[in-house]
Formats: structure tokens, C-alpha cells, sequence
């Protein structure tokens, strides 16, 4: 029998007794803690670790073009508009996106600027939505203003300021509505990516001195300030090179984001980056610039059961800069050779299992605007032997042609240290090179420090890298003569070849200011076919976005062109 106590006050469990009591006991709270197990909803994950390859070398939207920067930007701000992953143009920083249809945007006739009447413009209206900086400030009119004197400033240092240049006022309605007057009317009119900053933090900066702006922007110097940010997410912490951590931004006024935290891991070597996805230590890799292709089909074949894998086509050109003051380089035949010595697609078949096409110029298969007709290279390793004997190069010694003025034609190729793949292509384009008469040293930088010496125009050879462009775009930043990056024009522009030519130069803006579809097509062949033609750039492949995502976090849509997936960070959640 067992013995109880009395007392003015119940215990809430009986004092010892038996074994088989004792055992009952445990087995009815047992039970009563699996009941309350089930009942309880499951907890939300809080933080999502990600992992990417790359670090920004700033965080100005504004200065140099950089994926690793706008992936994470895109989390702490929105641009006006945007591609989404339908490749519809959308606004995100504006209500309603303006059309001529709609009677929210005009074109108009200029003034006579001396140069000749006719001239057509277009105005368009805008509306921004009810956003406000993470220091509470709203965004206004003023910040869209401030941010096109910055683009216009020849001593400003952004990546691109033709895009900013044909505007030509900012007319303000009120604090968010407002018509920009462009200087001529193209297809993409309406097409507005426009990173607005803060004027009332960044505009002092920029008075001060434009030319310094680049080295002074609070972007850079106060980095986790709140006010720098208006998207859903706030950076909060920013470890150089190794990672950076955001938190919900408490002024964002669109749709909650589901987790409280993000954090970015920075894994400049794709090896690290797998390890460390392996070992539970990131819980995804942006499949924009996490694991490589190679990585991820052999990853595939031994983790299906715990990801999802998608192989996004993308309008990414992966390619070979040439630098055109070398006068190694100067003469298209010894750029065409070497294209031909080249063996493309047996790089991509040995790989990438043939998942990257070869890319024969900047314009993807996928785009409407792609011309079959285009001026293909083979590989002809026969063929670019004749060339280079052509161009002059017909002295042979030690396997390493020189010209008549005995110039050994030996060039250095620049890529991003820490890619495998990037790495692995390198070595191939090396050798087969060499097969050739044609002497190939690598060389290898973090992206940072690759990023500003393309801006700098400083590679001397070849320079390896990929541009991420917008569906139906204009290669203008790239190709145009006034693109051309310079010390005078403040290091703005991505024709970092240096390529000139009259041609191409009236092609792209008639492509880009014809409205007829068919019609703008035949500018884009003309595009297409003087590339082909010139090889200011040699083209390597169209590349493939591989998406490993575990199966839990949902909401995560590849779009596969300049607008990544984070634009809409605020939809991706974890299911248990």
C-alpha cells in the first residue's frame, strides 16, 4: 500500500510507491508529451544561411556591375521596374507600369537643339510606391532626381551613364509622382531599372566632390546604415570577404518577408562553397553564383533524394574580352584564329555534358531577336594556322610563332580566382593554344580586385568573364565606341575592349530606337553579323543556372537574365 502525505495543499505527483505505478506514470506522460507534440504547430525557421561565391567590391547600386553585389542588394532595395521570371516587364518601386497604351507615356517633339528639327522624344509617368528608407525617411521623388544627377555626372564613376545621360528632366508632381523627359524613343521606353539612393544621406557625400564620390559613398563607409535600404531586408553586418547578415527591415511596406534573418556566407572557391553546403553549414547556394555546372551534375547523381535540382538556360555570355590596344591582338585574323583553335563545344560536351551551347555572339538562342544566320567558328585548328601566317605571324620557334618584327606572341588571360570551372576551361583554351603557336599565360584574381581592373581597362591579353543581360537587350553598354571606359569619362562604361566601329555604332542605336519588331530584327542581325565579323569579344557559351535547393525552402524561381531571384526574397519560406 502506499503512503501518502496530507497536507493543506496537494501535490501535483504522488510520492513513490510501486514500480508498476511509477512505470504507468511514465508512460502517461509519455503519451500526454507526444499528444502536445502533434498539437503544436510546427516552429518557423528563422534564419536562412545562404552561400555564394563571390564578394561585391562595393555596395553603390550605382557603381560597377557586379552579380555577387546586386544579389544581395536586390534583398535591401528595388529598382522602378524589373523583368520577372516570365520575362514580362513589371514595376516593383512603381505602381503601374507606364505605357503608351495606357496614356502614361507620350512621344513628343523635341526642341530644336540647333542640330536640325524632328526630333522625336517621350514622356513618361511615374508613380513610386509608398516606400521608405530603413531610417524611416520616405522615398521620394527627390531620390529618383538625385540618382539621375549622379548617373549624368562625368565624374561620378558609375558602371553606365548613357542610360541616364538621354534623360532629359525629372519632372516632380508631387513627392512621388513624376514624367521623365527621355531624348528619344525606343522599344524598351518603359524599361526603368533605375537603384534609387537616398539624397538625404548620399547627396552631401556627392556635392562635396563627384569626382571622389566612388571612394566616399556611405554605401562603403557606413555600410549597415539603415537609411541605405528600402527593401525588405536591412544589412546589420558586413564581414569582408567572409559574410554578411541582414535582418527584417521595420519600414519595408510590401508583403513580410517569412524569415527574421539572412545571412550571406562568401565562399570565393566553389570546392569551400560545396563542403560547406554538404556539412549543413549554409542552407542553400544562390543558384546564380553558388555551384558550378560540373559540381552540380555530380552532386545531382548522389544527393537527389534532399534537393531539387533546376538547370535554368540562361542569357548569360560567358566570354573572352579582347583587349584591342595590344597590337598582338589588333588584327581581327588573329583574333578569328584563335576562336577557330578553340575546341568549344568538345569543352562543353567533356564539362558540362552539353548543357552550355556554344555561344557564337552576345545574343542567346533564347532571345526573339537571335539571328541563325550568324557567322559561326568551328573548330579549325588548320584554318588558324593559316590565319595567324596571314596576319604575319609565320616564324615558328620552340612551338611559339613571332612576327617579322620578331614579337613572340605570348598574352596573358585574366579570369576570377577560386571558379573550378572558369579554371578547368582556362587550362583547355591553354593548350589548345599552344597547338596553334600561340603562347597563353593564366592568371588568376579575386573578383574584387578582377572587377575594378576591368573597370580600369588593366587586363592586357584576355580577360574571361560572363555578362548577365535583360531579355530582348540592346548590347550597347558593350559594344558602343561611347562605351568605352576612361579615365576622362570617369571609368564609365563596359566596352572594355575598346572596340570602335562606325557600323555597329548605327545599328545599335537603330535597333534600339526601332519600334517595329521585324524591322528592329534586321538591326540585330546587322548587329550580330559585325560581330561575327569583328570579334571585338570571342564568345564561349550560353550558360546554364544550376539550381540546388533543398526541398524545404520554397518559393525560390530562377529567372535566368539580369534580374535574379532575390528580387523576391520576400516569397521564399522553409516547410518542414
Amino acid at each position: 500500500m502506499c503512503r501518502t502525505r496530507t497536507a493543506t495543499m496537494p501535490f501535483l505527483f504522488p510520492t513513490p510507491c510501486s514500480a508498476t505505478v511509477r512505470a504507468m506514470i511514465l508512460r502517461l506522460l509519455s503519451l500526454l508529451l507526444a499528444l502536445s507534440a502533434l498539437a503544436a504547430p510546427a516552429r518557423a525557421k528563422d534564419e536562412l544561411v545562404l552561400g555564394m561565391n563571390q564578394s561585391p567590391s562595393t555596395w553603390n547600386p550605382l557603381i560597377s556591375a557586379m552579380l555577387a553585389k546586386s544579389l544581395i542588394s536586390n534583398m535591401t532595395a528595388r529598382p522602378l521596374t524589373a523583368y520577372d521570371a516570365n520575362s514580362r516587364l513589371v514595376c516593383l518601386a512603381c505602381t503601374e507600369l507606364p505605357t503608351i497604351e495606357n496614356g502614361k507615356a507620350r512621344v513628343i517633339d523635341l526642341p530644336d537643339d540647333g542640330k536640325g528639327a524632328g526630333k522625336k522624344g517621350i514622356e513618361i509617368d511615374f508613380e513610386l510606391r509608398d516606400l521608405r528608407w530603413g531610417d524611416g525617411v520616405p522615398v521620394t521623388v527627390k531620390d529618383v532626381a538625385f540618382t539621375i544627377d549622379v548617373g549624368k555626372h562625368p565624374l561620378s564613376g558609375v558602371a553606365s551613364s548613357d542610360g541616364y545621360t538621354r534623360i532629359l528632366k525629372v519632372d516632380a508632381k508631387d513627392d512621388r509622382r513624376f514624367t521623365l523627359t527621355v531624348d528619344r524613343v525606343t522599344y524598351d521606353y518603359n524599361a526603368m531599372g533605375l537603384s534609387l539612393l537616398p539624397a538625404h544621406i548620399e547627396k552631401p557625400i556627392f556635392d562635396a566632390n563627384p569626382a571622389e564620390y566612388r571612394n566616399k559613398t556611405a554605401y562603403d563607409t557606413d555600410s549597415t546604415n539603415p537609411g541605405l535600404g528600402f527593401g525588405p531586408f536591412r544589412k546589420v553586418e558586413i564581414v569582408p570577404g567572409s559574410r554578411v547578415t541582414l535582418e527584417r527591415n521595420p519600414t519595408w511596406t510590401g508583403q513580410a518577408p517569412h524569415f527574421k534573418r539572412i545571412v550571406v556566407k562568401i565562399f570565393e572557391n566553389t570546392a569551400s562553397l560545396e563542403a560547406n553546403l554538404l556539412s549543413g553549414n549554409i542552407d542553400y547556394a544562390l543558384g546564380e553564383l553558388g555551384l558550378s555546372l560540373d559540381q552540380t551534375l555530380a552532386f545531382e547523381k548522389r544527393h537527389k533524394a534532399k534537393y531539387d535540382f533546376i538547370y535554368k538556360p540562361a542569357l548569360i555570355y560567358e566570354h573572352m574580352d579582347t583587349m584591342l590596344d595590344n597590337k598582338l591582338l589588333a588584327d581581327r585574323r588573329v583574333r578569328q584564329a584563335i576562336l577557330m583553335a578553340i575546341d568549344r563545344k568538345a569543352i562543353s560536351d567533356k564539362l558540362f555534358e552539353g548543357k552550355q551551347p556554344v555561344a557564337e555572339g552576345p545574343i542567346s538562342p533564347l532571345d526573339p531577336m537571335f539571328d541563325p544566320t550568324t557567322r559561326r567558328y568551328p573548330y579549325d585548328p588548320a584554318a588558324a594556322r593559316k590565319l595567324l601566317d596571314e596576319a604575319g605571324f609565320t616564324d615558328i620557334r620552340s612551338g611559339v610563332r613571332y612576327n617579322a618584327q620578331g614579337e613572340r606572341f605570348s598574352i596573358d588571360m585574366t579570369t576570377t580566382a577560386g571558379n573550378r570551372v572558369r579554371e578547368l576551361v582556362a587550362q583547355v583554351i591553354q593548350s589548345q593554344l599552344r597547338q596553334v603557336g600561340v603562347e597563353l599565360r593564366i592568371k588568376t584574381d579575386p573578383p574584387r580586385i578582377f572587377s575594378e581592373s576591368l573597370n580600369r581597362r588593366q587586363f592586357t591579353g584576355l580577360a574571361m568573364f560572363a555578362w548577365v543581360q535583360s531579355p530582348g537587350g540592346v548590347p550597347r553598354t558593350i559594344l558602343k565606341s561611347t562605351e568605352i571606359p576612361s579615365a576622362a569619362n570617369g571609368w564609365s562604361g563596359q566596352n572594355y575592349s575598346g572596340y570602335k566601329n562606325a557600323d555597329m555604332d548605327r545599328a545599335l542605336d537603330a535597333a534600339e530606337r526601332e519600334l517595329d519588331v521585324e524591322k528592329r530584327r534586321g538591326y540585330f542581325a546587322d548587329i550580330q553579323r559585325l560581330y561575327a565579323e569583328d570579334l571585338p569579344v570571342l564568345p564561349l557559351f550560353f550558360r546554364v543556372d544550376p539550381f540546388v535547393i533543398p526541398k524545404q525552402l520554397k518559393g525560390v524561381v530562377p529567372t535566368g537574365h539580369l534580374n535574379s531571384s532575390t528580387l523576391w526574397i520576400e516569397q521564399w519560406r522553409w516547410e518542414e
